[in-house]
């Protein structure tokens, strides 16, 4: 982590130093500014790890489940779906019980709505990867391989909902749910030994809710400038979250907790043989060969 910390800050520097050089200055919090942060973020958190993983423990950068397996796209189209379903169906609730309504975003029209749903999804994408290659990366994956995977999953879940107090409207609600997420998004992880399905569940339920649904993504609007629905809120909070939007509301609670049940207990992925064995404990010894290959 303190590896992690210095490298994302010695490139942050560097990246920001060379636009301001050459005169381009990106709109804080606009697209642009937030991809690039993404990926100066993403970057570090894939190299420390795999770089944790190969001189810490032996293991090969495939380890860290960022590369393309055999399954990979299978596992990230599941994510995909499995995000937007648990995000549909909190929805679902709040709105079967009058607390939200939706209408089309027709003032925006139909190509400030199609550019902002490909924009916010770059946003999404990135800034998903990025929280899903530090949290659920080599951090889990060392302990899961030490034999103490629900002890990472506490320690990494309650860090992942620490990292959300500053938003705007955050309540002690939001911060369980956030922690009930990082839960949700480690037994992804566990079932597939990837980072594809858990990046797929991530970036899914971020994007459906702040452009497609029109809800604050954590507190946060500017991401989604007009997004495909308007939402109606008529509250109450506890149901769903106003102002923070539906992660600090009950219908989060109840749809992460079903959606994680669902994802532990019915067979719906599978990790690639090679993929369980260098993530599982004991850790496998990986021999290097000469010609660069690495074999088990």
């Amino acid at each position: 982590m303190v590896a992690f910390i210095l490298v994302s800050a010695v490139l942050s520097l560097a990246a920001y130093g060379i636009l301001l050089a050459i005169g381009v200055r990106p709109e804080r919090g606009g697209p642009a500014f937030l991809i690039l942060n993404g990926i100066l973020a993403l970057g570090p958190a894939l190299l420390i790890g795999g770089l944790c993983g190969r001189f810490l423990e032996g293991l090969p950068y495939r380890a860290l489940g960022a590369s393309l397996t055999k399954r990979w796209l299978s596992h990230f189209l599941l994510g995909c779906i499995a995000g937007a379903a648990t995000l549909s169906f909190g929805v679902a609730i709040a709105a079967a019980f009058g607390g939200l309504k939706f209408n089309y975003d027709a003032d925006a029209g139909t190509t400030a709505i199609v550019t902002s749903l490909a924009m916010s999804f770059l946003v999404f994408a990135v800034a998903a990867a990025f929280e899903e290659a530090l949290f659920r990366g080599y951090v889990l994956q060392t302990f899961s391989r030490a034999g103490l995977a629900w002890l990472a999953i506490l320690l990494t879940s309650i860090f992942f909902g620490a990292v959300h107090l500053g938003n705007p409207g955050a309540t002690v609600f939001s911060t369980i749910n956030t922690i009930l997420a990082g839960i949700w998004f480690s037994i992804a992880y566990l079932k597939t030994r990837d980072l594809w399905f858990v990046w797929g569940m991530h970036l899914m339920w971020n994007w459906m809710q702040g452009s497609f649904f029109g809800i604050e993504v954590s507190g946060l609007t500017s991401i989604s400038t007009s997004p495909f629905l308007k939402e109606i809120d008529k509250g109450p909070a506890w149901l769903t979250g106003t102002t923070y939007g539906i992660e600090a509301g009950i219908v989060s609670t109840i749809a992460l907790i079903l959606s994680t049940l669902v994802i532990h207990f019915l067979p719906i992925a599978r990790p690639d043989h090679e993929m369980l064995a260098l993530t599982s404990e004991p850790a496998p010894e990986v021999a290097i060969i000469e010609s660069g290959n690495e074999v088990n």
